[in-house]
């Protein structure tokens, strides 16, 4: 299950607009989403709940967390993606342990010299840590709310390359994002006829994020049956009276300690599952105060 994180120190860089439209993309396109809000603002979660009093309709939910007595966070069931919105200031552990579970993360960036430098400070800080550096988790930026009248998108170009940063697109300022977002919807929940300019802005960004979004299925042909485990000696049998492969085996180990090495593997527990991994992440950040009421 990828996870996508949304991540810039800079607040109002338009991390909660980029994160609830990457929720509303996956659901059009029948990949059922768990936006996730680290932030202590809970921005996504008051869209989700906006949301939930609009009429929209789509092949696959939008969920948050949910919040059990003891104010621990759990992924639910049933989750193919995560998009996880994060605070701004983020950093040293906190970043870290985001970076842990994450498999790509996006840094909306805005064109301004402070934006511009406080997230080339984010980005050399994340190319520290080991999951970036051996490129299991990518890492790209997009403009933001850029004023198509200007040259934004190109000084930002030449900004991502000085610092070798993949650039993979721009999203213009736009009152359209303004009012999806009061509503609790998106620019994916309005007919495209209306918003086509502002949709083909999003075509690279969906191209580049194409094998987070849409990981690769194992088809079950390819699968091959497990191997039978062999089964143990019988009390009192010679060696003699063994097949043949059962006596090569105990020649390779004698005593059957192969046996009982397979035994104890099969009755080991199971590796857990991106799911586990992204609830314990949620749960060991810091709980809203109202939300642990």
């Amino acid at each position: 299950m990828p996870v996508v994180a949304v991540i810039n120190r800079k607040g109002g860089s338009g991390k909660s607009t980029l994160a609830t439209h990457l929720a509303a993309y996956c659901a059009h396109n029948g990949i059922p989403v768990m936006l996730g809000d680290v932030d202590k603002q809970q921005s996504t979660q008051t869209w989700l709940r906006l949301r939930a009093k609009q009429s929209v309709s789509t092949p696959a939910p939008i969920v948050g967390w949910t919040v059990d007595p003891k104010s621990v966070l759990r992924a639910p069931p049933g989750i193919s993606q995560v998009v996880l919105d994060t605070p701004g200031g983020l950093r040293g552990f906190d970043l870290a342990r985001v970076v842990m579970f994450a498999d790509v993360i996006l840094m909306p960036v805005c064109n301004s010299v402070f934006d511009r430098e406080s997230a080339a400070d984010c980005y050399a800080e994340l190319l520290t840590l080991p999951r970036v550096s051996s490129g299991r988790c990518q890492v790209a930026a997009i403009g933001m709310r850029l004023d198509g009248r200007t040259k934004s998108d190109e000084v930002l170009k030449e900004w991502a390359e000085q610092q070798q940063l993949p650039f993979i697109g721009v999203l213009r300022e736009t009152q359209g994002y303004v009012r999806c977002l009061e509503r609790g919807m998106s620019l994916f929940d309005l007919p495209p006829s209306k918003v086509e300019a502002d949709l083909a802005q999003w075509k690279p960004i969906l191209g580049w994020l194409g094998p987070a979004l849409r990981p690769a299925t194992v088809s079950e042909e390819t699968v091959k049956p497990a191997k039978a485990a062999p089964k143990p000696m019988p009390s009192g049998a010679r060696f003699d009276s063994l097949k043949p492969a059962q006596a090569s085996l105990l020649n390779a180990d004698t005593g059957g300690r192969q046996l009982e090495k397979m035994a104890a593997a099969a009755a080991a527990p199971p590796r857990p599952t991106m799911i586990d991994r992204v609830g314990s992440l949620l749960g060991s950040l810091p709980v809203p105060r109202f939300l642990q009421r």
